[in-house]
């Protein structure tokens, strides 16, 4: 089965929690902090593999968790850091942000590497707090969440040329006639329901990579037919080949067909509609097809190039691939431009406070919310020592200008509290 959409979760380990311990040994009776850090998280990358054609894995599997980052342990031993998570996905791969839509990265090139979610900090050790003021610190911080999203990906087939047209126009014993492809042919409509991809051998030894579109239907652009769901594979290729039923034998007008496929491209990306275009006329064995084919030449000669084929006998053939080959070899390829988006963020020295529907406050702001994720709140010390840096920041100062009283709610992050003076 072809698949080219999917919808994931990920999460990013876990960073590993810092450890309170002390050095403990015979004849050193004042032996200071010891605890060491956790280790950080395993991040969780998006590999672009070229040996796969399918999002097919991701049906299957919709949730992916790297590894946490080791605890600290004491002697100052810090944890292990876990190692990264890889998701290979197939060239031509758009991840896009689940709840906005953003776009984030375009894989497009094999070995492409794109940064999903990253995995959280370890937490530091009591070691790491000992100070003049604090000879010997009885708290240690958690290990920082990883982080997490759900992400759309989207597949574009990569391929130099596509065929587009109605349905039953030819397309799939086309593909068949010049490459191994083996799509499933019969004469009715929409027999290709996926696309199938072709590699086209010529006798000078050149070769190049052909798709085979869904046939389309007036209405594709918004979703008639099976358009609106593969129209966007033909986005990557650098020439079209519109394959036209010669023959009419649908009781269409061929001269409409074509007609009808140009709106149609122009309607979903203007761009494609611009894209290099040669006119094959198909089943030119058969008795009707001369004078469509003639009505055709009289009509877009000026446009396109013209030539009259027959997928089935082969007729025609070789010189269409020859063209195509032709026209590859001088246009550019398409520009390969890895996109990545990043979320603007507020300085760290900004945070924002918002009223929320329950009469509750939240506090926002990044560098806070990351410490108070990685407070152990059952341990006095932590808290003495979260308190003194919501004072130093003015945070307290500001919650109490807002209006917030005895009694409230107050938000960071996951952790809520009432508010006491």
């Amino acid at each position: 089965m072809f698949y080219d959409t999917a919808k994931i979760y990920v999460k990013a380990g876990d960073g590993g929690n810092g450890v309170v311990a002390f050095r403990r040994e015979k004849y050193v009776p004042l032996g200071g902090p010891s605890g060491g850090d956790g280790g950080s998280g395993g991040s969780l990358y998006l590999v672009a593999d070229e040996g796969l054609r399918t999002l097919v894995d991701f049906h299957y599997r919709k949730h992916y968790r790297a590894e946490r980052g080791e605890h600290g342990q004491g002697k100052n031993m810090h944890g292990r850091r876990a190692p990264d998570l890889e998701l290979r996905v197939p060239l031509g791969t758009m991840i896009k942000d689940a709840e906005s839509g953003a776009l984030l990265a375009d894989l497009s090139k094999h070995g492409a590497r794109f940064l999903l979610v990253r995995g959280g900090r370890g937490g530091k050790g009591n070691a790491r707090f000992t100070s003049a003021a604090n000879r010997a610190p009885a708290m240690a911080e958690k290990g920082e969440p990883g982080e997490e999203r759900w992400v759309l990906l989207e597949l574009k087939l990569l391929a130099d040329v596509g065929l587009v047209g109605y349905p039953n126009a030819g397309k799939s014993t086309l593909i068949a006639k010049v490459s191994a492809a083996r799509p499933k042919i019969a004469p009715y409509p929409f027999t290709t329901t996926v696309p199938n991809l072709g590699l086209v051998h010529l006798e000078s030894g050149d070769s190049f990579v052909m798709a085979d579109i869904p046939g389309l239907i007036a209405g594709a652009h918004t979703g008639a037919g099976l358009g609106h769901q593969f129209l966007r594979h033909v986005e990557r290729t650098r020439i079209l080949i519109h394959v036209v039923d010669g023959a009419g034998t649908e009781g269409r007008d061929p001269v409409n067909d074509v007609e009808v496929i140009y709106r149609e491209l122009e309607q979903f990306d203007p761009e494609l509609a611009r894209r290099p275009t040669v006119l094959a006329v198909n089943k030119m064995d058969m008795p009707t097809s001369a004078e469509n084919l003639r009505r055709l030449q009289a009509e877009f000669s000026r446009k396109y190039e013209i030539y009259p084929i027959s997928a089935l006998s082969g007729e025609g053939v070789k010189e269409l691939m020859e063209r195509v080959w032709q026209m590859l070899s001088v246009l550019p390829p398409i520009p390969e431009q890895p996109v990545t988006v990043r979320m603007e963020q507020k300085p760290d020295d900004e945070f924002t406070l918002e009223r929320e529907e329950d009469g509750g406050v939240r506090i926002r702001q990044s560098n806070l919310e990351r410490l108070c994720s990685m407070t152990d709140f059952s341990n006095e010390q932590a808290i003495r020592r979260f308190q003194e840096i919501m004072r130093r920041r003015g945070i307290d100062e500001a919650l109490r200008t807002f209006g917030v009283k005895a009694g409230d709610t107050v938000r960071i992050g996951r952790e809520e509290f009432t508010w006491e003076e």
